[in-house]
């Protein structure tokens, strides 16, 4: 385009130089159309990186796992749950069944440090797709909902749900639909937890579900009656009691019956969480998950956690989950 502006006839140029003396004006011009050339040249072997800079456009971005493994490191959202992800005063780290897989896999795909960012469980949808952090590592149950806003992994195990009420459970709730039942009795539940899905579905008014940010929140408040019951992954409560004295003034149901559901008792399986675009992440990760999950290898890992052979997935996966199955 340069240069045909340059010799056009109509060129502002051109018709500038009347006046200038025919030598002059062919040097001046064949001055130009050299500099122009070169010009040209040099744009054509700029190359796509500086053509992109020029024209305001941004080089292609590396994907989330491209960037960790150049890093070195990856982030990953948790919210405080024992057994699933919590900090250990003991060692000042955080710990737990799926933060301590995640590191695992994480070194399988060449990313040596994980890096754990603590937030409520409500946010960790929501800071994963902000950008906080690049995984949920939190033990986090695939759901239907969910599956909407995220991609998750196949799942790395599978749970019933269990009460903490005080000694002797004064008000004999021993499962959702005796919360139902009983007009007086109120529930505490995490924040974002599906325990609350669970109480509406089997008809538990949100007036008595009581919304506690983190277990450590909840079991306090069944402590100081502002709720009756504390409802959680078995898992979740087992780890609880094992915290407390002989004399807590608390206890497991005992016995429990899950909800049922659409005619199905419920079982909780659960996964880790990625950001929709970060497909390349997710499929890495899963294929490394399916073949480390059932091994000895991880039934030694989560052992100390609480997790035993009745907790496998049991081949259970993600797009089943995902469509209600």
């Amino acid at each position: 385009m340069v240069l045909c502006n340059i010799i056009s006839p109509k060129s502002n140029f051109v018709q500038g130089g009347q006046g200038l003396p025919k030598t002059l004006r062919l040097a001046t011009v064949a001055a130009v159309l050299i500099a122009a050339m070169l010009g040209y040249a040099a744009v054509r072997a700029s190359g796509p990186g500086e053509d992109d800079a020029r024209t305001g456009a941004a080089p292609p971005a590396m994907d989330t796992l491209a960037e960790a493994r150049a890093k070195g490191e990856i982030r990953v959202g948790y919210a405080n749950e024992a057994p699933f992800a919590y900090m250990d005063s003991r060692s000042n780290q955080v710990t737990g069944e799926s933060v301590e897989i995640a590191r695992l896999i994480a070194q399988r795909l060449g990313i040596p440090k994980v890096d754990a960012v603590l937030t409520e469980f409500g946010s960790l949808i929501p800071g994963l797709n902000a950008g906080r952090f690049d995984i949920i590592a939190a033990g986090m149950y695939v759901t239907p909902d969910r599956c909407k806003q995220v991609l998750f992994s196949d799942p790395t195990y599978g749970v019933g749900d269990a009460f903490l009420v005080p000694t002797h459970n004064p008000r004999n709730l021993h499962g959702y639909e005796d919360l139902a039942r009983d007009k007086d009795a109120k529930l505490g539940v995490v924040v974002g937890a599906i325990q609350g899905d669970y109480a509406a579905a089997v008809g538990v008014p949100a007036d008595r579900v009581v919304v506690f940010p983190d277990s450590v929140s909840a079991l306090a408040g069944v402590q100081v009656d502002r709720a009756d019951a504390y409802g959680a992954t078995a898992l979740t409560i087992n780890h609880l009691l094992g915290k407390l004295p002989p004399d807590g003034g608390l206890e497991r149901a005992a016995p429990f019956s899950d909800p049922v559901i659409d005619g199905k008792p419920v079982r909780g399986y659960g996964a880790y969480a990625f950001r929709k675009q970060d497909q390349p992440l997710a499929d890495a990760f899963n294929g490394e998950l399916k073949r480390f999950i059932g091994t000895p290898e991880h039934r030694r890992l989560v052992a100390p956690f609480g997790f035993t052979d009745k907790e496998l997935p049991q081949g259970m996966t993600a797009a089943r989950l995902c469509a209600g199955q």
